[in-house]
């Protein structure tokens, strides 16, 4: 039913009319460029409105704020401050490769500097502008009502240069968007002579004139198979650089990093900052000062090293860190006729401007010609009537009237009516001899002229050669040197670790899942029985599970009650002071629900040399043994460990080399020691054997590794620590090698003053230091030789002093 004018429609009918106008309105109107002219809307109007107020490159500078209101006035029904900001991005040379505005005044900086307000700043056209527009008025272009209908503009302009590459454009449009990089004048016209002489030239081909983007801030290219794979298929990414030197300042002690150069887009001041950022947080070591010594003969940002940095070291931090080292995603899309958008190869773009510039030529042509046939009739009438002029003053002297005379001079003379008109508004001076031997001249000329133009629009390869002369003089008049600096090879692969120094560090998890790393320095050698120092920080109900040593550069694997393992880098757990709790290990682990860590271990380069496989042990006594290379690759989403039955978790995890021997201890006392050999290797999803008998009430609170081929095997110690700070070392020898699946035979005399053993592992003279901590994160760091060595069935003496209500809850050695 209608109510007057208001016509119902169905809500979702009416949305997707709308949306399919506003995305139309977008991709068309505002937001791509014509692949044609190279231009957006809004930036062929600023230039056209500027030239049609005749502001160009030799005019006097005109208030911004006059172009912008005439622009809006007449062609662009939008804010005044998005035609203004198109319009200084044309003056920046920082932003376009080759300006199309001059500007006068503060049109911005590379530093993110904002444009001065319009009314201050004055603008025309530069010289490569006036190239857009060159032959406009000569019927080159199609022409469409403005958006009042009150006036005619230009669907394109005839633009001699191909401002698509030449500049480039960047938008983003409704469900597309296109970033094409600017590039050198003189190789795009070198790439287009070569495309008009060889039509079927490959991308391959035109990757010798046109080596790759030439951005107006220089720095460097990486990898010409990059850009050959985005010239070719219109997008791909393009890894860039800024220009860098590293300078020695003091005789191989110091160092500074120079950059000269940065990569398009990137804000100068920007990037300082996050530079200083970085310093601060110290996650780029080695750098003392950072000052920005840029002036108006170039860019200059000093980067001064310490005397201990290495120059290369810091520099790919920097590249890795910083946008020093950025990627240009091209996406080579444009409006094709005006109106389809597509992505375009380099090959189909300059294939569409060599088709514009020849239509552009042809209409060119066919509007000289016509005029110079005009103009040619006009002299061959004034011709014949010099030659009888006395005849002709004679009968327009004798007329009565203009009319009149026009009409003695059609039927006596038999002179067309154009050139009759022409006749009678001839000066007397015309008759004089110089001037009708001009007139001849130029008749002859006009004659040649008509011919060359009849020729030419007769023979297509005429038009192209015409098209590449005017090519030819572009790149005379405009050509320049390559800025960019392009490197065939890619660029040099670095790893993570590579940026991060190799040095011993601990590695801290918590019972409730909170893990963190830190310099062993952090604690204090102290004497056996000292209270020790706060290691981390934990909630009430939280206590330390593991406390681990290792290297920077060594990877971790992360067991979990399940029986599934993690693969991270200890680099990658984040350091922290010895205070701090530390961060969740959920944060990059993808652990499931009601999932713990329960064993870790580390392993570096050395490690995955000296052993073959991975021996684990459970809660309730299972053992298993599986080749290290099941744990080369694991996903981020975690592997499969070991098959555990229901009521049982995988606690313990050690490298072995295939010859050595295990322990496992319990908590009420009990040990045992058998060869790995009667362990046979099994995959990572079989479900492992029985290594020890444990009794009700007890449980494996400890397993290690006695490497037999190692001096440890005779002179290795078993070192105990209870849950109520006690401990004691008691040499291996005084363990018999029994077969595996027994009960074992006394380790520790357990007591209620000593509680129950809560950690036991093998240690050497080689390890010099024990590190325990308590449930309530006090840390205690001791020598070895504070420990008592004492014998099988004795309980230890105190090694740690505790306060009420805490536990010992682990130890590592140093």
């Amino acid at each position: 039913m209608e109510i007057g004018k208001i016509k119902p429609k169905e809500i979702t009918e009416e949305m997707q009319d709308s949306y399919l106008d506003y995305a139309m309105s977008v991709i068309v109107s505002r937001a791509l460029p014509d692949v044609r002219d190279g231009l957006k809307p809004v930036h062929r109007r600023i230039l056209y409105a500027m030239s049609e107020i005749g502001l160009n490159h030799t005019a006097k500078f005109r208030k911004s704020a006059a172009v912008v209101g005439e622009v809006m006035a007449k062609y662009h029904p939008h804010g005044d401050a998005s035609i203004y900001e198109a319009l200084v991005r044309m003056a920046q040379n920082f932003s376009l490769r080759y300006p199309l505005v001059n500007g006068q005044g503060n049109f911005g900086s590379i530093d993110g500097d904002n444009a001065a307000a319009m009314r201050y700043t004055e603008c025309r056209l530069t010289q490569m502008g006036e190239e857009l527009l060159a032959d406009i008025e000569k019927e080159t272009v199609d022409w469409q009502p403005n958006y009042d209908s009150t006036k005619q503009e230009p669907k394109f302009l005839p633009s001699k240069i191909p401002q698509l590459l030449l500049n480039g454009t960047t938008g983003i449009a409704v469900g597309m968007a296109t970033s094409v990089p600017p590039h050198n004048l003189g190789e795009l016209t070198d790439g287009l002579i070569h495309l008009i002489d060889r039509p079927k030239a490959s991308v391959e081909d035109l990757l010798n004139f046109v080596k790759g983007p030439d951005f107006p801030t220089g720095g460097a290219i990486y990898n010409k198979k990059d850009v050959l794979a985005a010239y070719s298929t219109g997008r791909g990414p393009i890894t860039t650089r800024g220009t860098v030197e590293i300078l020695e300042k003091k005789a191989g002690q110091q160092f500074q990093i120079i950059v000269t150069e940065i990569p398009f887009l990137v804000n100068k001041s920007a990037l300082i900052e996050h530079i200083a950022d970085l310093v601060k947080d110290k996650r780029i070591e080695g750098i003392k000062n950072l000052r920005d010594e840029s002036d108006r003969e170039g860019m200059r940002i000093v980067i001064e090293l310490k005397s201990d940095a290495a120059p290369q070291k810091v520099l790919n931090s920097l590249y890795k860190l910083t946008d020093l080292q950025k990627t240009f995603h091209l996406n080579m899309l444009a409006l094709v006729e005006g109106i389809q958008p597509q992505v375009l190869s380099l090959k189909s773009i300059l294939e569409n401007f060599i088709k514009h510039r020849q239509e552009v030529v042809v209409k060119r042509s066919k509007f000289d010609l016509a005029r110079a046939k005009e103009r040619a009739h006009i002299l061959e009438g004034m011709d014949k009537a010099l030659d009888q002029i006395d005849a002709i003053i004679k009968a327009i002297k004798k007329s009565a009237d203009k009319d009149e005379a026009r009409q003695n001079l059609l039927k006596k003379f038999k002179f067309t009516e154009v050139q009759a008109n022409a006749i009678l508004e001839i000066k007397l001076q015309t008759l004089a001899g110089l001037e009708r031997k001009k007139i001849e001249d130029e008749l002859k000329e006009k004659k040649q002229f008509i011919k060359e133009l009849t020729l030419l629009l007769a023979d297509p390869k005429k038009i192209l050669e015409a098209i590449k002369k005017e090519l030819l003089e572009l790149k005379g008049k405009y050509g320049d040197d390559r800025r960019t600096k392009v490197f065939a090879s890619p660029i040099g692969e670095f790893k993570e670790e590579d940026l991060i120094p190799q040095e011993e560090t601990v590695i801290i998890l918590t019972h409730g899942g909170y893990v963190k790393r830190l310099k062993p320095s952090a604690y204090r050698m102290q004497k056996r029985g000292g209270k020790g120092t706060i290691g981390i920080t934990t909630r009430e109900e939280d206590a330390v599970e593991h406390f681990l040593s290792g290297y920077t550069h060594d990877n971790v694997l992360f067991f979990t009650t399940q029986g599934r393992v993690f693969q991270s880098h200890v680099y990658e757990i984040p350091e922290a002071t010895r205070q701090a709790r530390g961060k969740a290990v959920v944060n990059f682990l993808n652990l499931g629900p009601h999932e713990t860590v329960t064993a870790v271990v580390t392993y570096g380069k050395t490690t995955e040399n000296i052993f073959k496989h991975l021996v684990m042990a459970t809660k309730n006594g299972i053992i298993k043994k599986t080749p290290v290379e099941d744990f080369a690759s694991v996903r981020r989403s975690g592997l499969i460990a070991i098959k555990l039955k229901r009521d049982d978790i995988l606690k313990w995890v050690k490298f072995s080399s295939g010859e050595d021997e295990v322990v496992l201890i319990t908590s009420l006392g009990q040990a045992i020691r058998f060869n790995e050999k009667d362990i046979r290797p099994m995959g990572r999803n079989a479900a492992g054997v029985t290594g020890m008998r444990i009794k009700k009430g007890d449980e494996l609170v400890g397993m290690d590794i006695v490497a037999k081929k190692r001096e440890i095997a005779k002179k290795g110690y078993l070192l105990i620590i209870t849950e109520n700070g006690f401990g004691k070392r008691t040499a291996l020898k005084a363990y018999r090698l029994q077969r595996r699946g027994g009960s074992g035979i006394k380790t520790a005399k357990i007591t209620s003053k000593t509680g129950r053993i809560v950690s036991a592992r093998i240690v050497s003279e080689e390890e010099k230091e024990l590190i325990a901590i308590s449930q309530k994160g006090q840390v205690l760091r001791t020598d070895f030789q504070n420990i008592k060595i004492a014998g099988r069935q004795t309980q230890g003496v105190t090694i740690m002093r505790l306060e009420k209500g805490d536990k010992v809850a682990t130890i590592t050695c140093l």
